[in-house]
């Protein structure tokens, strides 16, 4: 896997051995996403479920501010920092949390933790949108024109909230939603 543009373009980046729990992004489909998005300069960017990063690698090489990575698997968290260490990123813009949804979602409330761009990737069996979207919008996480980012197996349609569905795309069975506010 490579990133697709930005600063690191072209660097190659690591993914998990695991495959049971973790499906990298192929890089068509982030090349799409992020094409999608536009100008993402000086966002703070959320990679909840991140896997191998490679969603944030690729905002944080497209000019995002900062990037959270988070994923309750130690192998996904090692790999994020190879890939972190690989490309020589600033710890300053990063920060790596080993630990699962929700008690991340908890932690970043505490922060008071604002962010800009959202990618949710989770596994498929607990893609629980709605659910985590809520607490993103409940635990007031998002900046006033944040963007969401879902890569699910399924259409994902949120209800009830303030966001609309700006583009969707369908890669086989791998589609991508992308809601703004």
């Amino acid at each position: 896997m490579r990133i697709v543009g930005g600063k690191y373009r072209h660097r190659l980046i690591i993914y998990p051995d695991d495959m049971e729990h973790t499906r990298p992004t192929k890089d068509r489909i982030r090349e799409a996403i992020f094409s999608a998005l536009g100008d993402i300069t000086n966002s703070e960017t959320l990679d909840l479920y991140a896997g191998s990063g490679a969603m944030g690698l690729e905002a944080l090489s497209r000019g995002s501010k900062t990037c959270a990575f988070v994923d309750v698997s130690p192998i996904a968290i090692k790999t994020i920092k190879n890939n972190l260490e690989n490309l020589k990123i600033d710890s300053k813009e990063y920060i790596l949390i080993k630990d699962k949804d929700i008690n991340a979602l908890e932690r970043f409330k505490t922060l008071n933790q604002k962010f800009d761009l959202v990618f949710l990737d989770p596994p498929y069996e607990q893609g629980q949108y709605q659910q985590i979207v809520d607490l993103l919008i409940n635990k007031e996480l998002l900046k006033d024109n944040a963007i969401i980012v879902i890569e699910a197996n399924r259409d994902v349609n949120l209800e009830n909230i303030e966001y609309q569905k700006k583009k969707d795309y369908h890669y086989g069975e791998i589609k991508v939603f992308i809601y703004w506010r």
